[in-house]
């Protein structure tokens, strides 16, 4: 059963930057699409950003041009790297894979406080 480990959240003033890595238990090569998500107190949790395995990514319009997501197959690991955060970037960070999003499968994830 794959596990994720997410880590590198913290608290951090706006206009700073955190990255976030999430370890994988088992090997990602077969795992086509990876995603970051987030859930701030009182909102449902969404969408950040997602890579498939031939690279290519996806963001929301909130965090573009803020946040990349990059993947290193060979370490089983998924990366978001944060720039520029806002106090509205404050949540719980979460890495994923669609499938197990459907079924509410989630990791522990790794909190983001950005104060103003």
């Amino acid at each position: 059963q794959v596990q994720l480990v997410e880590s590198g959240g913290g608290l951090v003033q706006a206009g700073g930057s955190l990255r976030l890595s999430c370890v994988v238990s088992g090997s990602i090569r077969s795992i086509n699409v990876m995603a970051w998500y987030r859930q701030a107190p009182g909102i449902a949790r969404e969408l950040v950003a997602s890579i498939v395995s031939g690279g290519s990514t996806n963001y929301a319009d909130s965090v573009k041009g803020r946040f990349t997501i990059s993947r290193d197959n060979a370490k089983s690991s998924l990366y978001l790297q944060m720039n520029t955060l806002k106090p509205e970037d404050t949540a719980v960070y979460y890495c994923n894979t669609p499938l197990r999003a459907a079924v509410n499968a989630w990791g522990q994830g790794t909190q983001v406080t950005v104060s103003s």
